[in-house]
């Protein structure tokens, strides 16, 4: 069958039912509502083979494709969020390990330039000390030249005033 034809022999279809149906009356015996199944049985079961061809061709099979597509639509979905999602936690994984990463090494330099420091100052310390050292010794040694000096010359200077003295208290010129 071609598809320019099936919605004519539905239409065909239709009009042969409602032109092969009894009416219902009321007469004396009651309303009639199950149909005679001799002659009416035959007719409903080619009705229904008629139908089933343009029914499942127009209505169920675009309804089914397009759920199909939709379960499609949403499983994909699902799977690419899924994917995104392991995407962003392999990508903070990475990040917190690089994260950790730098602030060991960052640790690292920090104790590697309070050691240098550290050292530095005390090479400092023991360069100002050493020169100190020196600078007390040569004070020292200033001061004890400056010591015999002031010694040397009370020797040379107290002979004669001790003379002096002498003769004062003595009262006559000692030699």
């Amino acid at each position: 069958m071609h598809r320019d034809s099936r919605p004519g022999l539905l239409a065909a279809a239709l009009a042969l039912l409602l032109l092969a149906t009894k009416t219902a009356s009321a007469s004396e015996g009651g309303i009639v509502l199950w149909p005679d199944w001799l002659t009416m049985l035959p007719f409903m079961v080619a009705l229904f083979g008629a139908l089933v061809v343009p029914v499942n061709t127009l209505l169920f099979r675009p309804l089914l494709r397009a759920l199909d597509l939709r379960v499609e639509r949403t499983v994909g979905t699902r799977e690419r969020a899924e994917k995104l999602a392991a995407n962003a936690d392999e990508i903070l994984a990475r990040y917190e390990q690089a994260v950790s990463d730098v602030r060991i090494e960052a640790e690292q330099g920090r104790r590697a330039e309070l050691a240098s420091a550290r050292s530095e100052t005390a090479a400092r310390i023991a360069l100002a000390r050493a020169d100190a050292e020196r600078q007390i010794e040569r004070a020292r040694h200033e001061v004890a030249a400056a010591l015999s000096d002031a010694r040397t010359r009370l020797r040379a200077e107290a002979e004669p005033l001790a003379r002096e003295a002498a003769s004062r208290v003595l009262g006559r010129v000692i030699s």
